[in-house]
């Protein structure tokens, strides 16, 4: 098994309940398990979810990623005492999630109020070679003498969604006194979900089965000798349809027939073979540092086992939620997090990878063309939060005020139109990492032509100019604003890049050209000052400042919001997150490293980084400017958001596009690697606690190795490149050595003067 780090959870805490149930949360892309314990605690958030599978639960609820029927819960007794780490006293600890292969093991000596000591182990997994499978084995050993014990444990349809139920039981049945199924349905009857189980004890016992209340259950009663091993291994097969061209008989029939053959192979070969998996998995994309900290390796490892686990790659109608797979955070919504967070992951390791997330989009083209239509535009604007069928989600209210009664009304569907850019952005970067043509002719082309027609339309004529009104950039302690230096300058990008391609693949159309034409010579593109920082908005230069180090020291918890109302916060130069910085970050070509450092200066004293995602694109600026010990601050800071020890951090899922940036932050940051102009830049400087850095990255037909180690760059490659070092370009046929003393050190773009286009 390769070597790899280990996520170790060093002690009971009931307060981390929900955050390590997150973090160590076992998923591939199809299904994600919540790492919750056997045994039931009040404040454990049990979850499963299918990738996908939404469903909206009331008139005025909004389609959420559903919980499933819980199938890791065991109930234990010993010798009359039921097992719970509440109780007793915990004699020896051990919890980890195995990165290597993904195996989630717990080890627990407990001592019962009767004084005698168990040995109890658990071991899961979800399986990265059968998307379908999940194996379970529970192992109790009496170690005082023999014990009495009895194991409870089966399928559990009484799983809500904070308390919304979105699955009626269709069945329940037991087949040959050793599988149990149960076959359930959305209320909506849209979609069927199948659990089959093997439960199998290694032990001779009194077995019975029962169903009642929405749990269908096998029970085992047993006696162990001192020192004895009882071991229960579970198997379980998990499917759902929306296609019902099978009857539903048939469909249940072949998810029995398929945990029959894979339970028969038993726990140890099941592992073995998502093993193997996972060592291709890893071969692709793991970064490897040396560094002082070794809890930077394991930041790594952490974040590239994360985003290889919720991709779901089995079907393009589904994308990366705000949580992954891993919680019901933000109902398991999609946001623009996954194209500008998530996506230069899969760009640059498994591209056909990145093609499916913006085939999803794609595929979703009518509700975004629906969305622009109902708010009087043309074109395509996609909604902030989508799900599976491409409709706005977004709640129209926020909780209600439990002072005035009033609900206040949700900004961001209304406003935050920058998605519409942010999805193009990410089919230019696809394109200019692999050059496909196929996708960019059609679905590629698509895109950016229906969200450059929103942005045409949506542009106001102001005083001999075109400008764009009432937005919300990506901070969003700032709303309804003109001019929003980010969504200008992105929406020009998307149109003057919908033009480039139209041309490109020879397609006539004389009155999107015109207008396009239009749009780009007169769009204004808000201009750097002598300083060279660059307004956010219209009136932001305008409003006062205040000391924020109060709630920068808090960040991520918007305390701001218990001191100051949303409206006042608006008229203050207060920034959730970067915003014109993030600018910067995204089109590095349009802009001089002096220009980004006095942006990056003068923006980041008013930023609270109230967002998960705002210190990773402040590092990777600071990395781009030379400021490098501040990036490896910042970085260091973004890990540590669902790693550190903030005891709630995480408990309604992981933040899934924070790991997309702390691996963006080591390769778009200290690695160097850029796209500017189309074209591969690599500039590295490590900061002063790493030794050495090693990634694979794809670049178009090409798979690159890359070291970093004593002021030099290696570059294997498999086939010859062209790109940029240091701000020299080469071509390289297979391997090369460079030397930073050979180049000078151009960063932060490639533009001698700021706010052209």
């Amino acid at each position: 098994m390769l070597n790899l780090s280990v996520l170790t959870e060093s002690s009971f805490d009931s307060e981390r309940l929900n955050k390590y149930a997150s973090i160590m949360c076992c998923s591939n892309g199809y299904l994600g398990v919540r790492a919750t314990h056997e045994e039931h605690y009040t404040q454990q958030t049990r979850g499963m979810y299918l990738a996908g599978l939404y469903h909206r639960a009331g008139r005025n609820e909004n389609n959420e990623l559903v919980n499933l029927p819980d199938i890791l819960g065991v109930e234990l007794y010993l010798d009359g005492e039921n097992f719970s780490l509440v109780s007793g006293t915990i004699l020896r600890w051990e919890r980890e999630l195995a990165f290597a292969n993904g195996e989630l093991r717990r080890c627990v000596i407990w001592r019962s109020s009767k004084g005698k000591r168990y040995r109890i182990s658990s071991r899961r997994f979800v399986s990265m070679d059968k998307l379908s499978l999940i194996a379970l084995q529970f192992s109790v050993t009496p170690l005082d003498g023999s014990a009495q014990m009895s194991l409870t444990t089966g399928i559990d349809a009484t799983q809500t969604n904070s308390g919304r139920q979105h699955l009626d039981e269709v069945s329940v049945r037991v087949f040959d006194q050793q599988y149990i199924q149960g076959v359930y349905e959305t209320q909506d009857r849209a979609s069927e979900v199948v659990i089959s189980a093997s439960c199998q004890l290694d032990n001779e016992s009194e077995s019975w089965f029962t169903a009642k209340n929405r749990r269908l259950n096998c029970h085992h009663s047993f006696e162990a000798e001192e020192g004895q091993k009882v071991t229960f291994e579970k198997i379980v097969w998990i499917t759902h349809r929306s296609d019902k061209t099978l009857s539903q008989a048939s469909f249940a029939r072949n998810n029995l027939r398929d945990l029959t053959v894979y339970a028969a192979k038993g726990y140890d070969a099941l592992l073995e073979m998502t093993t193997c998996a996972w060592e291709n998995i890893w071969q692709a994309s793991r970064v490897t540092v040396h560094s002082e900290h070794t809890e930077d390796q394991l930041a790594l490892d952490y974040a590239v086992w994360h985003l290889n686990t919720m991709m779901p790659a089995q079907d393009e109608r589904c994308s990366i939620g705000a949580k992954g797979l891993t919680g019901e955070g933000y109902k398991g919504h999609v946001f623009w997090d996954t194209e500008i967070f998530l996506l230069p992951f899969y760009l640059f390791t498994s591209p056909q990878h990145a093609r499916h997330l913006l085939r999803y989009r794609w595929l979703n083209l009518p509700g975004a063309r629906e969305k622009a239509r109902r708010n009087g535009w043309s074109g395509a604007l996609f909604p902030w939060e989508s799900a599976s069928n491409g409709q706005e989600e977004t709640p129209e209210f926020a909780a209600i005020n439990i002072r005035t009664g009033v609900r206040q009304k949700v900004a961001s569907a209304l406003a935050e139109h920058h998605i519409a850019a942010d999805i193009a952005w990410a089919v230019v970067a696809y394109w200019q990492a692999t050059h496909d043509s196929a996708f960019m002719r059609n679905e590629g082309l698509s895109l950016l032509i229906e969200t450059a027609s929103f942005w045409i339309a949506r542009a106001t004529e102001i005083n001999g100019r075109l400008e764009i009104h009432d937005v919300i950039g990506p901070d969003e302690y700032t709303e309804h604003v003109n001019n929003n230096a980010y969504t200008n300058y992105l929406a020009w990008h998307n149109v003057a890049h919908a033009l480039q391609f139209l041309r490109h693949f020879e397609r006539k159309d004389e009155r999107f050209t015109q207008a396009a034409q239009h749009f780009l010579k007169r769009l204004w593109l808000p201009e750097p000052n002598k300083a060279g920082v660059i307004p956010q908005d219209d009136t932001f230069m305008s409003k006062p400042a205040i000391d924020l180090s109060r709630y920068k020291n808090t960040a991520g918890k918007q305390i701001i919001l218990l001191d100051y109302s949303r409206s006042e916060v608006n008229e203050m130069q207060i920034l959730k997150q970067a915003d014109v910085v993030m600018l910067t970050y995204l089109l590095p070509e349009k802009f001089t490293r002096p220009q980004c450092l006095a942006n990056l200066t003068y923006y980041e004293p008013l930023t609270i980084h109230d967002s998960s995602l705002s210190r990773s694109v402040h590092g990777i600026v600071a990395a781009r400017c030379g400021e490098i010990a501040s990036a490896y601050q910042f970085w260091r800071e973004g890990a540590a958001i669902d790693l550190g020890n903030e005891p709630h951090s995480s408990d309604d899922g992981i933040h899934a596009a924070a790991t997309g940036a702390i691996w963006s932050g080591v390769i778009q940051g200290f690695a160097g690697v850029t796209i500017v102009d189309g074209e591969l830049h690599l500039s590295p400087r490590l900061p002063d606690p790493w030794q050495r850095l090693q990634f694979p990255i794809k670049w178009r037909t090409a798979n690159l190795n890359i070291i970093v180690e004593n002021q030099t760059l290696m570059v294997n490659t498999t086939e010859p490149i062209t790109l940029t070092v240091w701000g020299k370009t080469l071509t390289i046929i297979d391997s090369q050595t460079f030397a930073v003393d050979d180049f000078s050190l151009p960063l932060c773009g490639t533009a001698t003067t700021g706010g052209e286009a």
